[in-house]
């Protein structure tokens, strides 16, 4: 089954560039494209993509508000934010309002590809070098502040995953910290997403932050 792709960035040539790397590739497939945010809602919404690559800065309606609306329906697709090391503190707000994860313009475009299917699969993109560092340098910021996250009925253990998730941590890498299988570690993983609402890995690095559970890089 192919994965289903809204292109949405007020470039013409970055999505030209996309659509035609995207055509070699029957895995993939482009269902829309839009040159604002408030054109990718309007796709989004008719054509029902499974990832949509978004674009933070668009006249009018910017990415993260977009990426917000498109995420607040029900069953939406995942938000893959295209962006340049310019717009670092764009990305924070982007993450907190629904994007699984961001893909950086200067990439490979097989990494680009390589993002979508990541994402489309339900998992998160997190980036050690990259976005790794973003998340903890704006969930840091003193302001706005967010106020503490209270995690009801979350037991001791999956504090300590969340914790080593809040610090980048694969589930390998997880379960070599704590000295338990790999499973076990994927288990703890998958009830707190169930407890915390969490929609993706990414999700949960936010919440490890605002919880105070990790401290942000000096």
């Amino acid at each position: 089954m192919s994965v289903r792709v809204l292109l949405a960035d007020d470039q013409p040539l970055v999505r030209a560039g996309l659509r035609v790397l995207v055509a070699d590739h029957p895995d993939l497939v482009i269902v829309g494209e839009a040159g604002t945010g408030a054109e990718a809602v309007d796709v989004a919404d008719t054509t029902a993509p499974d990832v949509v690559v978004m674009d933070i800065r668009m006249p009018g309606m910017d990415g993260i508000e977009a990426t917000r609306r498109i995420t607040a329906g029900a069953d939406p697709p995942r938000v893959l934010i295209l962006t340049t090391f310019d717009d670092d503190e764009y990305v924070y707000g982007a993450l907190r309002a629904g994007a699984s994860g961001f893909l950086v313009k200067d990439m490979a475009l097989e990494d680009i590809l390589a993002a979508i299917r990541v994402v489309a699969a339900g998992d998160a993109l997190i980036a050690p070098s990259v976005t790794r560092r973003l998340i903890g340098e704006f969930a840091g910021r003193p302001e706005p502040a967010p106020p503490r996250r209270r995690l009801t009925g979350v037991t001791d253990r999956e504090r300590q995953v969340l914790t080593l998730v809040g610090r980048g941590m694969s589930n390998a890498e997880i379960a070599a910290e704590l000295v338990v299988s790999v499973a076990t570690a994927k288990a703890h993983v998958g009830r707190l997403f169930t407890k915390l609402d969490a929609r993706d890995r990414v999700h949960l690095v936010i919440i490890a932050y605002e919880a105070g559970l990790v401290a942000p890089p000096r």
